[in-house]
């Protein structure tokens, strides 16, 4: 497997964290708390939570590219159960996820 600097590879399962921030949030609320997988590790990017503030965004993030079934985002979408959305979520919004809850 492919790895990054970061704490996930490509292929590896993943959970986007939940929570309500008071902030600028880079992660798209419907994803939060959905299964996906890594698709691609795009590589360490200054923090764009912190830059929306005008600050350093430091330090850098690893910034991965995450596959999610539409079906999952979505349980009344009626498509191929093959559709996806892939979305760029940066490391602190993500989690691992046990093998057993995520089905291809």
């Amino acid at each position: 497997m492919i790895t990054g600097s970061g704490k996930f590879t490509i292929g590896g399962l993943v959970r986007v964290r939940t929570g309500a921030t008071d902030y600028h949030c880079r992660t798209p609320d419907f994803l939060k708390g959905k299964d996906g997988v890594v698709e691609f590790i795009v590589g360490k990017y200054p923090n764009p939570e912190q830059l929306a503030y005008h600050k350093p965004g430091l330090p850098k993030r690893e910034l991965y590219q995450v596959r999610f079934k539409q079906g999952d985002i979505w349980p009344c979408y009626k498509g191929s159960g093959d559709d996806a959305i892939i979305a760029d979520i940066y490391e602190d919004w993500l989690e691992q996820t046990p093998q057993e809850t995520y089905h291809d």
